[in-house]
């Protein structure tokens, strides 16, 4: 058996999954990043601890993390749960936990769940695109995850779209994440005179409900996501791209946002299937499961 964790910055889920990919147990807690490093930590553990105590066993154990291990450090970096940068997370669960484990990006662990048995499942390459808060991904190939020499395959969210777009955290200027994500879309449609109060599925709502500034804002965003994913399918050619994220549940990416695809694409037709995650929510604790293969355990 297997043990996924998902930890995530406002909640950590735990999942025993079983060599055939089914979900026995799952549970979830509130992340106390508020406490720090230490109880985040303790938190893992904990669940760790109650999941193997009511399957009777110690399982292998995979984790889903906002964030990489840098290869030149060993450290965390680039999450947004902050007080895990520059920390030994690798090494420090390895301890606590009393046994190897495997780590990857939660947007690699999306990829896995939904290249081996999700959306994806049969394809020999697969890009899974998370479109949520911000703008991430991984790339599986013959069921195996890429992570790179340096731990940032599939770091399309910090490559340069626009350069004078909206500032982004990484300290740079116009990135993808900047401009195709939820706050995105919502500061592209305050930007250009919208409601100050509305969220990014208020925008969707209300461009669908004919209100033109919103549509006008929707617009832009297809526009963006066919030059952004074109630039990926031109290096990468998957044979499957797989959004997930709350904004993938925008229908439009589908259609309206594929044409956009294709139309930047360097052929003559667009094959690329563009297809939502089956597993929705659940993707990234699968995966980080699936970081361990039935044949290793």
């Amino acid at each position: 058996m297997r043990i996924g964790v998902d930890l995530g910055g406002t909640k950590t889920e735990a999942i025993v999954m079983d060599a055939h990919g089914q979900i026995l147990l799952r549970e979830r807690r509130i992340t106390p990043a508020h406490a720090g490093y230490q109880a985040i930590l303790q938190n893992v553990a904990d669940l760790v601890a109650n999941l193997e105590s009511q399957v009777g066993r110690h399982c292998h154990v995979g984790i889903g993390t906002p964030g990489a291990i840098s290869a030149r450090t060993g450290l965390m970096k680039n999450s947004n749960t902050t007080c895990l940068n520059d920390k030994p997370l690798y090494e420090d669960l390895q301890a606590l936990l009393g046994r190897p484990l495997r780590l990857a990006n939660d947007a690699n662990c999306f990829a896995l769940s939904e290249a081996r048995d999700g959306a994806g499942r049969g394809c020999e390459v697969v890009f899974g695109v998370i479109l949520g808060t911000g703008v991430g991904g991984g790339i599986v190939c013959n069921g195996q995850l890429h992570q790179g020499l340096q731990h940032i395959a599939g770091e399309w969210g910090h490559n340069l779209l626009e350069t004078d777009g909206p500032p982004c955290y990484c300290g740079r200027q116009g990135c993808i994440e900047t401009l195709i994500s939820g706050p995105g879309l919502v500061w592209d449609y305050q930007d250009s005179g919208g409601d100050l109060s509305v969220n990014a599925r208020e925008i969707v709502r209300l461009a669908a409900h004919g209100d033109e500034q919103a549509e006008l804002a929707m617009q832009r965003f297809l526009e963006r996501f066919g030059r952004a994913l074109a630039m990926v399918i031109n290096i990468l050619d998957p044979h499957a791209v797989v959004l997930g994220g709350g904004l993938s549940n925008i229908e439009r990416l589908y259609n309206e946002g594929r044409e956009r695809v294709a139309q930047y694409v360097f052929n003559d037709e667009l094959r690329t299937p563009i297809l939502k995650n089956i597993h929705g929510d659940s993707s990234g604790v699968r995966g980080a499961a699936q970081l361990w293969r039935v044949e290793e355990l």
